[in-house]
């Protein structure tokens, strides 16, 4: 219905980090809201807060804003609008419960969450990565970076934010002196992240407002430098916006120049990967030839074979994956 239908609508994405006492009866009426104004995507509330990545109708931008500002904590929060968007992100609508808005793995009484690092613009941004004392910090999971990132960032080999943290920690030990410049996609991972870092004794920490979605409209707006090279990574039906015209990334099956995201078309696999359009064909949107087998089965065997495998998040750890799950 959404790709059929004529009218426009637009990504957009909000967090906000908030005290919340009753998240269920939030979540409800945070439903309701959105649902009368025709928001799909994918929303995560807990005692903490809220984390939003949504499409919006284009002819109802000003009533989804008004909807969403009704609730007095998230009057004026920042919305990220997409850079790179065709409205296509999402297909339905989902608000959850979570205990976490983010799973970072952290004992949030064990420091204070709300001393969080200097919020920088692009401007600002630009000019401390300039400068010999700044450590720049990627703080996205290997296959965001794997595609776009910005010059100079220390790139953690990691498959979440929880497994993350302790690994940057242990990269930046004995530079608590210096700058310590992070960045997202959106910039809610670096709210919680740069609070922590300072708990543990890092007080220059200074995150990028927005993450790279606002970083990107800033720069072309105010024809500043862009540093980002590439795309950015997106968790929507889209996988990705570019940032610019570089392409760093290659495919995992012929090594080509690409950094197009796709997941396997076996279901029982749904492997994130990176795939060309050649290999897209020959391989009929499979990582492997075992998979391109499979989805030639009948459907009651390839049920089967999905019930027998159950990988889970395993799908996002294409750069670890069994060599012999594997193309040569």
């Amino acid at each position: 219905m959404v790709k059929a239908s004529p009218k426009g609508r637009t990504t957009v994405s909000f967090y906000k980090y908030w005290n919340m006492e009753d998240p269920h009866t939030f979540r409800d009426e945070l439903y309701l809201k959105m649902d009368e104004v025709g928001v799909m995507g994918r929303i995560y509330v807990a005692k903490e807060g809220v984390n939003a990545q949504i499409s919006v109708p284009d002819e109802n931008i000003e009533a989804f804003r008004e909807n969403l500002y009704s609730f007095s904590f998230l009057d004026g929060c920042r919305l990220n609008f997409a850079v790179q968007d065709e409205g296509m992100s999402f297909y339905k609508l989902k608000v959850k419960v979570r205990k976490k808005i983010v799973a970072d793995g952290l004992n949030d009484n064990a420091f204070d969450v709300t001393d969080i690092g200097v919020h920088v613009d692009a401007a600002r941004f630009n000019e401390l990565t300039s400068q010999n004392n700044t450590v720049l910090i990627d703080m996205r999971n290997h296959y965001e970076s794997e595609v776009g990132h910005f010059d100079g960032a220390i790139l953690p080999d990691a498959d979440t934010f929880r497994e993350e943290l302790p690994m940057v920690e242990e990269m930046i030990k004995g530079k608590e002196d210096q700058n310590i410049v992070m960045y997202c996609t959106g910039g809610i991972r670096c709210e919680k992240a740069s609070a922590y870092f300072k708990s543990r004794g890092f007080q220059n920490v200074f995150q990028l407002e927005g993450g790279i979605i606002k970083y990107a409209r800033d720069v072309k707006s105010s024809g500043l430098e862009n540093k980002f090279k590439g795309k950015n990574f997106v968790f929507d039906e889209r996988l990705g916006e570019r940032i610019s015209d570089e392409i760093i990334a290659e495919c995992h099956q012929c090594g080509k120049q690409c950094d197009d995201h796709t997941n396997c078309n076996n279901e029982g696999c749904n492997l994130l990967f990176i795939q060309c359009d050649e290999c897209k064909a020959k391989y009929e949107n499979c990582c492997s030839t075992d998979c391109q087998e499979i989805i030639k089965l009948p459907e009651d065997e390839q049920k089967k074979i999905r019930q027998e495998n159950v990988r889970g998040r395993l799908i996002y750890k294409k750069g670890r994956w069994p060599k012999d799950l594997k193309n040569d």
